[in-house]
């Protein structure tokens, strides 16, 4: 008898093969047969008619904090995610001097926008060294397995105190300190080291993360520890990703390609398609394929669909600071909104927003959208702010304002920062069939309070294999292979992302038709009941982590068989 048999179901098996019906056996946590299964299960799931994959790997997340009070992790639960890898951009909390914590807790918040509130209260710190976080992460009830990097915003000022953490220079003492540092955690079972350079990323305190300025040396010589164990990858948020800086990407892809072919091992940095610079996404791709000749491997890391900022009622919008909406902060949001449709009220909080052209900010109403329910992720160019206001004789303010205080306040409007410059998706298609990229920038655990893209793995199915209009699809069994096999290769998890005798027994059954996402919603359920948004999905009939069923219809069944990972598989 296997411990579980998932039967007659189409088997996508994450290699890129053909979709086929077969059985799925696991037994003691691996698959062993992929086929007819001709004996019984202690556990059953009736697959017919529904997909069945491997877990999907998601190699860019920030729940370092949310992992010690969250054992679903979610939202990434809720979209077929069975591993996922934290300590990204060069922040973590590991190491951490016991007079470091609070600033960890600020550099986090600051960076992704995670309540630092939250992140106090609902950690409980068990460690100083990285080794030592290991050692408490792997006591940690946890429904999915987790990987992690070590961050050099904490190794720098673990090791140069307020020197590192105010980015002064590091000097070559300094250096060994770190690498050391580096050298200790990759030892212990961390994933690769990771470095933010992008100006974008600031803490609390509004100074840039430690390591944004970081000199070649410093860069270099704490990546040699990786080319010394053979092992591990290295991870960047380029300088110029918000591409404020035309000249940025193409420094920042010269000393990538110098250091992998050092130390021949991969790096992998964000990329996305700026407006003021449509096509420059075009030379880091040709960058990565002509890295190979001179032995270099750099990985384009590329989102699914267009990084969105998010505004709601519940959340940040264009009224937030107006005296007269702020009188509404004592009611629950229904009745905020019925109070909001009040028309001398409406007119009030209308003439308080200074400049109505510029309530947004950096944002532009011609790149600001309604989201439909269920969300359109790649809407026509009338569908914006701008275009509707117009059909309905209102300025785009007024649009705004009626449309997030209909019915119980619940209304997003979301605004494309990257990958949409061109109005369309196009641009991302591209980037996804280019040969050297990763998919990744899920940001899952992260940017709370404006972005909502820990639901890429669901969106990659249904958008890109299923329901796409304004142009074309992409091949389910490619796109499920880009999620499972890729990203798990990419990290050294040769163990799991494809459904074959002696593979991790991570699996998720589908029901593809019936896959869809919901429309993205703000919560206050994370510790202090500080806000975050979610998105969950319908279709998902369950998911499989290690043998055991950790999620029925997206409600867990209490299952924890999650592991730490320890190192390349």
């Amino acid at each position: 008898m296997h411990d579980l048999v998932i039967r007659n179901g189409l088997v996508v098996d994450g290699t890129g093969a053909a979709a086929r019906r077969a059985d799925v056996a696991i037994d003691d946590g691996l698959v062993s047969i992929v086929g007819e299964v001709a004996d019984a299960g202690r556990e059953e799931i009736d697959a017919e008619g529904k997909l069945v994959t491997p877990g999907f790997v998601d190699i860019h997340t920030h729940f370092d904090g949310q992992i010690t009070w969250d054992p679903l992790l979610t939202p990434s639960f809720w979209h077929g995610v069975t591993t996922v890898v934290m300590g990204n951009c060069g922040v973590g909390f590991a190491p951490a001097a016991p007079n470091r914590r609070d600033w960890l807790i600020g550099l986090m918040e600051g960076v992704e926008d995670i309540p630092g509130s939250a992140l106090a209260e609902g950690m409980q710190w068990g460690w100083e060294s990285f080794p030592e976080y290991l050692d408490y992460l792997e006591t940690l009830p946890k429904a999915i397995d987790i990987g992690t990097q070590v961050p050099h915003g904490a190794v720098r000022a673990y090791v140069m105190g307020e020197r590192g953490a105010s980015n002064e220079d590091a000097n070559p003492e300094d250096i060994v300190e770190m690498a050391a540092i580096v050298r200790e955690g990759i030892e212990a079972g961390a994933l690769g080291f990771s470095t933010s350079r992008t100006l974008a990323h600031r803490a609390i305190d509004g100074e840039p993360v430690p390591g944004t300025f970081a000199a070649e040396d410093e860069l270099f010589g704490i990546g040699r520890v990786l080319g010394e164990l053979g092992t591990g990858i290295y991870e960047v948020a380029p300088a110029g990703v918000t591409g404020d800086d035309a000249n940025a990407p193409a420094l920042e892809i010269a000393w990538m390609r110098k250091l992998s072919a050092e130390i021949s091992r991969p790096v992998t940095f964000a990329m996305v398609q700026f407006d003021n610079e449509p096509d420059a996404w075009r030379g880091a791709f040709d960058a990565s394929l002509e890295a190979l000749e001179e032995g270099a491997e750099i990985y384009p890391q590329v989102a699914a669909r267009g990084i969105s900022l998010l505004l709601t009622l519940r959340g940040r919008h264009p009224f937030i600071h107006s005296a007269s909406y702020r009188e509404l902060d004592g009611l629950d949001w229904s009745e905020r909104a019925e109070r909001m449709r009040d028309s001398q009220l409406r007119e009030k909080i209308l003439g308080e927003v200074s400049s109505p052209d510029a309530a947004l900010g950096f944002l532009m109403w011609n790149k600001l959208y309604p989201m439909s329910d269920p969300p359109n992720y790649e809407p026509e160019p009338s569908e914006t702010i701008e275009a509707r206001a117009e059909a309905a004789g209102v300025t785009p303010l007024e649009f705004a304002y009626d449309f997030l205080c209909e019915g119980e306040g619940d209304n997003v409007l979301f605004a494309p920062l990257f990958n949409y410059a061109n109005g369309d998706l196009e641009p991302t298609r591209e980037m996804l069939l280019h040969p050297r990229s990763a998919v990744g920038l899920s940001d899952g655990g992260a940017h709370c309070g404006v972005i909502c893209d820990a639901s890429m793995p669901t969106f990659m199915l249904t958008h890109w294999t299923r329901d796409r209009e304004r142009g074309e699809r992409l091949p389910l069994e490619w796109i499920v292979k880009r999620m499972t096999q890729d990203t798990a290769q990419l990290y050294g998890l040769g163990d799991r992302g494809v459904l074959e005798p002696g593979k991790k027994g991570d699996v998720n059954v589908i029901d593809y038709e019936a896959l869809q996402l919901e429309r993205p919603e703000a919560r206050h359920d994370l510790p202090t009941n500080a806000m975050r948004l979610v998105q969950r999905s319908r279709g998902y009939v369950a998911t499989v982590v290690s043998g055991e069923v950790i999620s029925r219809h997206g409600e867990e069944t209490g299952a924890r068989p999650g592991q730490l990972i320890r190192g390349a598989r």
